[in-house]
């Protein structure tokens, strides 16, 4: 304001000055050498203002940009660190039931799911699954709310990491990797549903190595399953989910996988339980699961296939035929553009492989995913089942839609 009110009366002197020439009050040529002097050391001090405020604006200005410029890098450094992710899926099943004529009709989503994870540094970050299944939870609602996942997970060396907390344990093809986009068919298949309890987690510790060309190992230490006669020790009933989980007989699970080859992956897992039970059945004893199992990717051509066995100790398993709890199954896949795969399944499975009656079940299936990208998918296909005398022979329909993000 300083600068343009000293103007404004250096203007206002010219003007008098220029009114007194007009009327004729002529000042003599010292006079005027003196006028001209005085508003030349007027002109010069605003100047000399105007370029001091300048470079206050200036200086201001940097230093506005340095702060957005360090909030910025701020913001970015915290989104980077914290990542959210997710997936879901929507099924509709159109099923029937050969042996008494019941209808399954009905639609469902299934799962809705959300990631957290964060890196704390290069070395240790943390992730997490939260999973509501059903839609609805609550008393007298059929879904559930769950924690699937919560642990650390620490670079102990460049080719060793170890992680502690709640996790997926490393066993089957699905247990770790289930979004929707990532398999075909709009239900997981019966083997790693009833023989692998997929999804199986549990709290606990575990290591992971890599030596050689491709070749990976796990070993975790976590808690075991809980099933009984009641349940005919069938393994999926026996998941604690590590809520209040009865912790009197641990799990040792140790995996090994091979992936040197691309689109190859071939993987054996093994764990021991010294009682299935917890202790509460004295029929029961130690529980041993064996699976085996390759993924190929060459191509258009794809491949799945998977063994897996239980066997269970003790006078209680054997006498239902639970002692020994197998299936198997073989997906062979094509992928005729990068929308469009067909595949075919063929599963076989058993809980209670080990008694003298016909207890075995099979599934044969055939379908089609379509992605209108790699993280949404839509998928159909076909199911035939046949099942032992007396029990649930489901034939019919699936669509589904999945994402993930």
């Amino acid at each position: 304001m300083n600068i343009f009110r000293s103007l404004f009366l250096s203007i206002c002197i010219l003007i008098i000055s220029s009114a007194a020439l007009a009327a004729g009050d002529l000042p003599s040529r010292e006079e005027m050498w003196k006028i001209i002097q005085q508003q030349q050391k007027q002109i010069d001090a605003l100047m000399s203002q105007q370029q001091s405020s300048d470079a206050k604006i200036d200086e201001t200005v940097s230093m506005v940009e340095a702060t957005a410029d360090a909030v910025d890098r701020q913001q970015t450094t915290r989104v980077s660190k914290t990542q959210v992710g997710g997936y879901g899926e929507l099924h509709y099943n159109n099923l029937k039931d050969k042996s008494s004529g019941a209808k399954k009709n009905e639609i469902d989503f299934h799962r809705f799911v959300l990631f957290f994870g964060h890196e704390f540094n290069e070395k240790t970050r943390f992730f997490s699954e939260m999973e509501l299944e059903h839609s609805v939870a609550g008393d007298g609602e059929k879904g559930e709310v769950e924690l699937e996942q919560a642990y650390i997970e620490h670079d102990i060396s460049a080719n060793l990491s170890g992680r502690a907390g709640l996790f997926m344990l490393p066993v089957g093809i699905l247990n770790e990797t289930h979004e929707p986009n990532t398999f075909y068919g709009v239900e997981r298949n019966q083997i790693e549903k009833n023989i692998i309890p997929t999804t199986w987690w549990a709290g606990g510790l575990g290591l992971t190595g890599k030596f050689a060309s491709g070749w990976s190992w796990d070993v975790t230490a976590t808690s075991g399953l809980k099933t009984s006669a009641k349940n005919k020790y069938k393994p999926r009933k026996g998941r604690q989910n590590v809520s209040e989980a009865v912790a009197n007989n641990g799990a040792l699970t140790g995996r090994l996988k091979w992936t040197g080859l691309p689109g190859l992956e071939l993987a054996a897992s093994l764990q021991y339980q010294d009682d299935m039970t917890q202790g509460e059945d004295p029929l029961a004893g130690a529980a041993t699961l064996a699976e085996t199992h390759i993924v190929l990717e060459r191509g258009a051509f794809g491949l799945r296939a998977l063994y897996a066995q239980w066997n269970l100790d003790g006078d209680g398993p054997a006498s239902i035929g639970a002692n020994k709890q197998l299936g198997w199954y073989i997906e062979p896949a094509w992928r005729i553009n990068k929308a469009l795969g067909l595949f075919a399944r063929y599963e076989q499975w058993d809980n209670t492989a080990g008694a003298q009656i016909d207890s075995q079940y099979t599934q044969s299936s055939v379908g089609a995913n379509y992605w209108l990208n790699e993280h949404v998918v839509f998928k159909f296909d076909l199911q035939d089942q046949n099942a032992p005398e007396g029990a649930k022979e489901l034939d019919g329909f699936n669509m589904g839609v999945g994402y993930q993000f």
